[in-house]
């Protein structure tokens, strides 16, 4: 059985970056463009690992991170953050109030993704060195 991800963000140039590189790796990809649309995708599909945006229109990846969280048939889902700007957060209330497993800035290596969701869905936390990796969690 293959493994569901939701690709969440506005850009659809990321979007289907990695919607292609997950897909040649044999997964089921929803995509979504907004948080919104995301929170709706999971229930609808719910998917096996999350990737989602920082900053979208509608609800941010912040607040999908949170109600994925907050949610006692999706708290279990790892999420991966992607931004471009630096977060504010700190890390105690990235992991505890939100959830994120790992945060990737933009610009990122789609294989690097690739890797780092593996690697969560394997259960582990591998460190990857990379530009692209701006923590790990």
């Amino acid at each position: 059985m293959s493994k569901r991800i939701l690709l969440c963000d506005d850009e659809i140039h990321i979007l289907r970056a990695a919607e292609f590189k997950f897909k040649r790796a044999g997964y089921e990809v929803v995509l979504a463009s907004d948080g919104q649309e995301g929170w709706e995708r999971i229930l609808e599909q719910m998917p096996d690992i999350v990737v989602t945006d920082c900053q979208m229109p509608r609800l941010s990846g912040l607040g999908l991170a949170e109600r994925i969280k907050d949610n006692p048939a999706t708290c279990h889902l790892p999420v991966i953050m992607l931004s471009g700007k630096g977060f504010e957060l700190s890390e105690q209330d990235i992991r505890e109030k939100y959830g994120i497993r790992s945060l990737v800035g933009k610009p990122f290596s789609p294989r690097e993704l690739f890797q780092i969701a593996e690697s969560l869905l394997g259960g582990g936390e591998v460190a990857v060195a990379s530009s692209a990796v701006s923590q790990w969690l």
